[in-house]
């Protein structure tokens, strides 16, 4: 790899996935959650890439391919879930929607 090493690359990975776990611990909000998990999922795809430049092999751009499939799939299901709970308990908060029922 040509300027930039490898280790910078996985540095600036780590440090996102590290900001997204203390998001994901730390909101209450669900919106935030889901955009931790997003941050983690993108951390992950950076590290699979700078691997993947370095070896000079193509494994891991189709293992990031697959990451972007299931967050897309993430996105939707999550988003389609926080609608819900917003209709029906008028609140995004994660304690406010501790049981699925009404």
């Amino acid at each position: 790899m040509n300027g930039v090493p490898i280790s910078y690359y996985l540095a600036l990975s780590g440090i996102l996935f590290g900001l997204g776990v203390v998001a994901f611990v730390f909101k209450r909000n669900i919106i935030t959650i889901l955009m931790s998990i997003e941050l983690m999922l993108n951390a992950v795809n950076l590290a699979f890439v700078a691997f993947s430049r370095a070896l000079g092999q193509f494994d891991g751009l189709i293992f990031v391919l697959f990451v972007i499939v299931v967050a897309a799939a993430e996105a939707v299901v999550g988003l389609a879930i926080v609608l819900q709970v917003a209709r029906n308990r008028r609140s995004l908060n994660i304690e406010d929607v501790d049981q699925m029922k009404s």
